[in-house]
């Protein structure tokens, strides 16, 4: 995904979040409308200056525009998979999150006698990485969940209820949860 779809996404949400309208933005930005408009329509390269400015007005920081921040359930199957080489390896390449924050790795094993394991929302910006090892699993936000095979990748947003559930006896994920800076409190515990 390109950096002007995060800025775009991001903006547009930030925007909404606080009630303003395009032109209200715009005039709290000192930007015109049509520069918001191609701003959430991914269609700006905006120079650092037009970001700080954009950030001030939505009252957040530069990096908040540029981070990942989806909202949206990704799953890559592991069936449709693409590899590339690239000095010699096969390559697969998973997903790319843009800004800074925190990382955090963990290997998870769900067993189907636990049933459905709901860990506790994270902060605004949180994102689950997920790589399925072994088994299947249903997993994502909830009313949003998808199932997930050995070899899939789902991403989605770690900040509202979300859960874990084995499909089979039991199954191996390897899960990078990614953290805005500002939202990071309690690493020892993401789960």
């Amino acid at each position: 995904m390109a950096i002007s779809s995060v800025i775009a996404r991001n903006t547009k949400r930030f925007r909404e979040d606080r009630g303003y309208s395009q032109a209200v933005l715009a005039g709290r930005a000192g930007l015109s409308k049509q520069t918001i408009i191609a701003l959430e329509g991914g269609r700006s390269n905006p120079t650092i200056e037009t970001l700080e400015v954009l950030a001030e007005a939505l009252g957040v920081s530069a990096r908040a525009l540029i981070s990942e921040m989806g909202n949206e359930v990704l799953l890559q199957s592991g069936e449709l998979v693409h590899w590339q080489e690239q000095g010699g390896l096969a390559v697969r390449n998973l997903d790319q999150v843009y800004g800074s924050g925190y990382v955090y790795n963990a290997v998870i094993r769900l067993e189907a006698r636990t049933g459905v394991v709901r860990p506790r929302a994270g902060t605004r910006g949180m994102l689950r990485h997920c790589y399925l090892i072994e088994g299947r699993a249903e997993l994502g936000p909830e009313g949003r969940t998808v199932e997930a095979d050995e070899g899939d990748f789902v991403r989605f947003p770690g900040e509202a209820p979300h859960l874990f559930r084995s499909i089979t006896s039991s199954a191996l994920i390897f899960v990078v949860t990614t953290m805005p800076q500002q939202s990071m409190r309690n690493l020892t515990n993401t789960f």
